[in-house]
């Protein structure tokens, strides 16, 4: 069957049916349309895998896809457009070209902790390039997954397919031939993805992850620190890749640090000392108890409840962490959040650089030169100053990991490039200059080493 789908998608991609700027365009507004015409069962399957309220469903999730649809729809055609560029004197007289191609059939391979977003802008993408698309997305959002195979349903399966499943059907897809493949989900699977790509020597974009960290220095607002920190921390209960994972606070400001945080969770999360009814589920069972086991109760100086029944782990602070703590050694990927104190932020950066490069990083001080010089220092995929995750909904910013948290980006122009092959052509007049044919003569030698200056 999957093979089936790959190779009439790659016949429609031949018969020339997805490049016009028309086709991309009715694509792209078909899509919109069934997005919103769909709201209702999107927002009902992300109540039955993640309790994720309609406000969160549509800021983070909705929000960045429509985006997406509308940003390429402005900018479609004059993407499309060959580029001409200047020439060498080598060619006079002649004209360069780049011409934006498609790649052909993509597969883009998606997570399950924003199962639309992560799913569909880069199909998206891939859609606006002029290729055809398979989609995968995870299994443990099963009913998004069932969802976004609604979706597809609308369109030609040679043009936009959905195959549901678990490592099967993943191992199935990797074991055809795509023209790219993009990847977004852990380093272990995305080890995987590369190394059957390689077989076809498939181009391949990985979004990868990492424990990204975020650093409050001593000038820092301090209170404006705790509240987008906590935000950026619980949101979608701390199940996103951009999540700040732990955070250094300078020592003369931690115990202000965690008061603050402390307060804005009891405003944001709870009512009346009860955590509220839509804050998010851990995505399964097996989630739930990998992150208990990662909470050191002795450290533990706010939350730390769990409902195993509901999936649901509270708002949880951790004090006093250092590297040795289990939940220093992995992406936690949930709602608890380790503090680590420093007193120095050259030390700080030195241990950076032993450390593998995150997805993410974030820094909050008043400096703006010692900002800009930290920036500079430290390695990661993207980031912010004096705000979390925020970097994500800029267009014009293209998001991607570094080193193990990835390798390519996307959003934006950035995305449409991702998905498009450069094509360089030169187009030469009759005229030209005779030197590169033989015979080479004293005085073609003498002309080009002038020209070249080689003495």
């Amino acid at each position: 069957m999957i093979e089936e789908i790959v190779q009439k998608q790659r016949d429609y991609y031949f018969e020339g049916h997805t490049r016009s700027l028309q086709v991309r365009r009715d694509t792209l507004k078909k899509l919109r349309k069934v997005l919103l015409d769909m709201h209702d069962e999107i927002y009902k399957a992300f109540m039955l895998d993640f309790n994720k309220c309609e406000f969160d469903v549509i800021s983070t999730e909705y929000s960045l896809v429509i985006q997406e649809i509308d940003y390429m729809l402005r900018h479609l055609r004059g993407f499309m457009k060959p580029k001409r560029v200047a020439t060498s004197l080598v060619n006079v007289i002649s004209s360069g070209y780049i011409y934006k191609e498609p790649y052909g059939v993509t597969l883009v391979m998606s997570p399950w902790n924003y199962p639309l977003q992560l799913s569909m802008v880069p199909v998206v993408a891939s859609l606006a390039s002029g290729n055809t698309v398979v989609l995968k997305p995870s299994k443990y959002a099963w009913n998004i997954s069932l969802v976004l195979q609604k979706i597809a349903s609308n369109f030609d399966p040679r043009l936009f397919s959905v195959v549901v499943g678990g490592r099967e059907e993943n191992q199935a897809l990797l074991n055809q031939k795509f023209d790219f493949i993009f990847f977004t989900g852990g380093d272990d699977v995305g080890r995987v993805v590369l190394e059957k790509a390689s077989q076809h020597l498939t181009p391949v974009v990985l979004e990868l992850g990492g424990k990204s960290p975020c650093v409050v220095t001593n000038d820092a607002d301090i209170d404006l620190a705790a509240k987008r920190i906590t935000w950026g921390k619980y949101l979608n209960a701390g199940q996103t890749c951009v999540a700040p994972d732990h955070v250094y606070v300078h020592e003369s400001v931690k115990d202000k640090f965690i008061s603050k945080v402390i307060g804005y969770i009891q405003n944001f999360y709870y009512q009346n000392g009860t955590i509220t009814d839509d804050f998010p589920s851990i995505i399964n069972d097996k989630h739930v108890e990998r992150l208990v086991g990662l909470i050191d109760s002795s450290k533990v100086v706010f939350g730390g409840h769990v409902n195993k029944e509901r999936r649901l782990i509270e708002p949880t602070i951790m004090d006093n962490v250092n590297l040795d703590d289990a939940i220093m050694k992995e992406e936690i990927f949930g709602p608890i959040m380790p503090i680590l104190s420093f007193t120095s932020i050259d030390a700080l950066i030195e241990e950076f650089k032993t450390q593998e490069k995150p997805l993410a990083f974030y820094l909050f001080t008043s400096n703006g030169k010692e900002a800009k010089r930290i920036m500079d220092l430290v390695s990661f995929g993207g980031g912010c100053i004096n705000d979390t995750i925020m970097h994500l909904t800029n267009d014009r910013l293209p998001f991607g990991g570094v080193g193990r948290s990835g390798m390519g980006s996307y959003h934006g122009k950035k995305s449409f490039d991702t998905f498009t092959h450069e094509k360089s052509v030169l187009k030469k007049a009759k005229i030209e200059l005779p030197l590169k044919y033989p015979p080479y003569t004293i005085g073609k030698m003498k002309f080009i080493k002038w020209f070249f200056k080689i003495k």
